[in-house]
């Protein structure tokens, strides 16, 4: 067995720590958006462009970083602190642009910054864990979830106006890039900073794996995060307190980080695809039913939401843990950042259409059309677990993979 670097965890706590923290901002505007509504006379077609415009400049961020290779020429944390500090500050330009031309803008550069947040979190942890990867992103993408949910949060507390709400955000976001660039370190896995090669994109899309993953991955994008723009709204719908409907909303969310470290640790025991496929089964079938349930009874409601919240991130680390054992050390940073980048860009589309088909149709079929995402995605991941592997492992000694009977 090997043996595991020491500082090993308490790198995987920092960067955890540091993620909750720096990728608060992502749904700051969605937790306040009943107080925007109000102030700006927001339409829902305004109030969606809130969030869409944080995944396109996301897109744009990491179109940027990995054409570049920016994510493997600087150093993971120094990249983690330019994107928090960025995200940070325009994040409070909403607050004193006071509008919402100046919001969509903002919101814009705050997706583009927080590019540089995400990726490099996962490329700095793969420098310290081989064994238990899986694990240890499962850990990492719950601290995300976390900082995700975060907003709801602190708008739960109650008397806030949301000004203050996006303030304390954007300093928690702050605080979040000092604490990785000055206390973690890249540890032992790690390997020297690239050149600039963009030869290396082709090669990266040429892996059999890496495409295979990027599809499941893109079936988990296509009802993530319209699902996590849109459970606030839902629950308020749901319940009659808007307290209540933010608790909830952030408990759903927040309940996420124990479903991505479960199927961490499934993966690191069976296989990424296995755990990856379970987890898309679950969230398509929650998926299907969450929304018809919207006049039921509270606690029907909550509970089928937090299974729902569980599950429909569980899978998101394993997409990442199969790039980071598949491609090049030197340009993981790279390839990371172009899955998340295509990935993003399907989230455009759901985020948009969830509230126009609520409006025609109701909740009930709104959720409904984002189950053929996570299905399809588990298809991708059973097409990996069959097919010729990748990874870089002894080929005299190939690994068995276990196959679902029921799948």
């Amino acid at each position: 067995m090997e043996t595991r670097p020491p500082q090993q965890r308490r790198e995987l706590i920092l960067l955890a720590a540091g993620l909750v923290l720096t990728m608060s901002p992502w749904f700051s505007t969605a937790a306040v958006l009943g107080q925007l509504r109000t102030d700006w006379d927001l339409s829902n077609a305004q109030a969606s462009w809130l969030t869409i415009t944080v995944q396109i400049g996301f897109v744009i961020g990491a179109v940027i970083s990995s054409t570049t290779n920016l994510a493997d020429r600087l150093p993971p944390q120094r990249l983690i602190f330019l994107g928090a500090t960025g995200a940070a500050v325009a994040n409070v330009v909403v607050v004193f642009g006071n509008s919402f031309g100046v919001a969509v803008v903002a919101r814009l550069v705050t997706g583009a910054f927080l590019a540089g947040v995400y990726p490099p979190s996962l490329k700095a942890m793969s420098t310290w864990y081989r064994e238990a990867r899986g694990m240890a992103l499962g850990v990492l993408v719950g601290a995300l979830t976390v900082g995700s949910a975060l907003p709801h949060l602190i708008n739960a507390i109650g008397g806030l106006d949301w000004q203050v709400t996006l303030i304390a955000v954007s300093l928690l976001t702050f605080g979040g890039g000092v604490l990785v660039e000055r206390l973690s370190t890249d540890g032992p896995y790690a390997v020297g900073a690239a050149t600039f090669d963009p030869s290396q994109i082709r090669a990266i899309l040429n892996t059999r794996d890496f495409r295979l993953a990027s599809a499941g991955y893109f079936g988990h994008m296509w009802e993530l995060y319209a699902m996590w723009a849109w459970i606030a709204a839902f629950y308020g719908d749901a319940f009659s307190s808007s307290r209540a409907a933010s608790l909830a909303a952030f408990a759903v969310i927040g309940v996420g980080a124990g479903g991505s470290v479960y199927a961490g640790l499934m993966s690191d025991r069976r296989s990424r695809s296995d755990a990856a496929a379970l987890a898309m089964r679950w969230s398509a079938s929650t998926a299907l039913v969450t929304g018809f349930l919207v006049d039921a009874p509270a606690v029907i409601v909550l509970g089928i939401g937090l299974v729902w919240g569980f599950w429909v991130v569980a899978d998101s680390a394993q997409f990442s843990a199969i790039v980071t054992e598949v491609i090049d050390p030197r340009y993981v940073g790279t390839a990371l950042t172009i899955q998340l980048a295509a990935g993003f860009v399907l989230t455009v589309f759901t985020i948009f259409l969830v509230p126009v088909v609520r409006d025609a149709y109701g909740w009930g079929w709104a959720f409904f059309l984002l189950a053929p995402g996570p299905i399809l995605g588990a298809w991708a991941m059973r097409l990996l677990r069959l097919g010729p592997k990748t990874v870089a492992e002894d080929p005299e000694e190939p690994e068995t993979i276990w196959v679902s009977p029921f799948f």
